[in-house]
C-alpha cells in the first residue's frame, strides 16, 4: 500500500469528522491512522485554515465547517477529473 500525501491525510481526516459528525478528539486521532505528533500538525492546520472547529458541551467535538466540506467536494472533482482521462 502506497504512502498517502498530505492532500490525502487531510481528505480522510475531514472524511472521518464528516462520517462520525461530531466526533470527539481521540477517536479523531485513532481513526485517522497516523501519528499522535503528525495529527498534531494537521490538526492545527485545519483548525488553523478554518476546516474544522471545535465546540465544548460536556466534552470538546470537533465538527466541520462550510469550508471543511468544500474541499471534500472539490478533492472528490479533481480525482474524478484525474480518473476520467486516465491522467
Amino acid at each position: 500500500m502506497a504512502k498517502r500525501n498530505k492532500l490525502e491525510i487531510i481528505r480522510d481526516i475531514l472524511r472521518i469528522i464528516q462520517k462520525n459528525h461530531p466526533i470527539k478528539p481521540t477517536p479523531l486521532l485513532r481513526m485517522s491512522n497516523i501519528s499522535s505528533s503528525r495529527f498534531k500538525g494537521y490538526y492545527s492546520e485545519l483548525l488553523e485554515k478554518e476546516f474544522v472547529k471545535e465546540t465544548y458541551g460536556k466534552n470538546k467535538k470537533i465538527t466541520l465547517t462550510e469550508k471543511g466540506y468544500r474541499y471534500l467536494e472539490k478533492y472528490s472533482a479533481i480525482i474524478n477529473f484525474i480518473d476520467e482521462f486516465e491522467l
